[in-house]
């Protein structure tokens, strides 16, 4: 997965994009955010009479393109919104477009069947990614704490070499290095994943508050277009045209693509309505995003604990169902 918690500076000064036009969005390689491109080769954004241009970038690229007012909006993990947020620049939540259902995984070396087989062993985990917080979640599922494995900071690319060395029991990744991984060494296997914990990772369009304020009534249509990019790639007569499109995005088979898309749980306008709802657990946005904000500071990510409700807003969520 493309999900990532990437420390940005302070941005001085107001998007400079507030009053231009085409929209600008940072999008990127995750199948929830590639799902964009269904409606910008079918071209129903100009049907919908809205002016946007997604421009296509490497994930942490993206960050900072909109922590540096190059971007009207950005996809994003709602983790990550916060940590770009607390740099100086904020993103406000209008949509959220799915949650990781198990292409976030913890994968055990041969012989290691359950997490409780990391009880006194080394696992390898990119320290404080969202990775990280889906292995404190295994290991409190299983009764365990995290003083119970020792943990090595590993870069998330380079951990299926690190499982292929044998000198960890367990690694924590996202696809694409969760599948290298599991490839690359015979034998081991998920033993915990995001679809143990859905809600844990959510992946949105935040859009600068500026843009917000300046465009409400285009940006309504955006999040309205998502309905049709949902429904398109989840209908099977149509499912193999949206597979086609968004494999050649980023060059992959679409049979390969399709794997991919089954651990992405795509939520629609109804969903939305739902995950909207304000409680403490992961189903709700807030829930969600608080969990976030509580792993962000225990490890350091930022200091200051962020004010969750000026991320949030549901505004056109609650028009679009009318």
């Amino acid at each position: 997965m493309t999900c990532c918690l990437v420390a940005v500076g302070g941005v001085a000064g107001s998007l400079a994009q507030a009053e231009a036009a085409p929209l600008q969005v940072g999008y990127s390689d995750w199948p929830g955010w590639v799902a964009w491109q269904v409606a910008l080769d079918k071209g129903w954004f100009k049907e919908a009479g809205v002016d946007v241009s997604f421009q296509w970038f490497d994930y942490s690229a993206s960050l900072d393109a909109f922590a540096s007012g190059k971007l009207d909006a950005v996809t994003a993990t709602n983790g990550d919104v916060l940590v770009t947020g607390s740099g100086g620049h904020k993103g406000v939540i209008v949509l959220v477009g799915d949650y990781s259902n198990g292409n976030d995984m913890i994968i055990g070396a041969p012989g290691v069947t359950s997490v409780k087989d990391l009880k006194g062993k080394k696992v390898g985990v990119e320290r404080g990614l969202v990775d990280h917080l889906l292995l404190l979640n295994a290991l409190q599922a299983a009764g365990m704490k995290e003083t119970d494995i020792t943990l090595v900071d590993t870069k998330t690319n380079e951990t299926p070499q690190v499982l292929a060395s044998g000198d960890v029991s367990g690694i924590g990744a996202w696809q694409p290095s969760a599948g290298q991984a599991l490839r690359q060494v015979p034998g081991s296997r998920p033993i915990y994943t995001s679809h143990d914990a859905p809600g844990l990772i959510y992946d949105v369009l935040a859009v600068d508050p500026a843009s917000l304020k300046a465009h409400p009534e285009e940006w309504k249509k955006v999040v309205g277009v998502w309905k049709r990019v949902v429904a398109f790639i989840e209908d099977p007569k149509t499912q193999p045209e949206a597979l086609d499109i968004m494999s050649r995005r980023v060059g992959l088979e679409p049979a390969g693509y399709k794997k991919l898309l089954k651990g992405t749980h795509l939520l629609t306008l109804e969903d939305n309505q739902k995950v909207y709802e304000r409680n403490d657990t992961l189903a709700s946005i807030y829930g969600s995003t608080q969990n976030a904000d509580n792993f962000n500071v225990k490890y350091e990510v930022y200091k200051t604990p962020q004010n969750i409700d000026t991320y949030i807003d549901a505004a056109i969520i609650h028009e679009l169902a009318k």
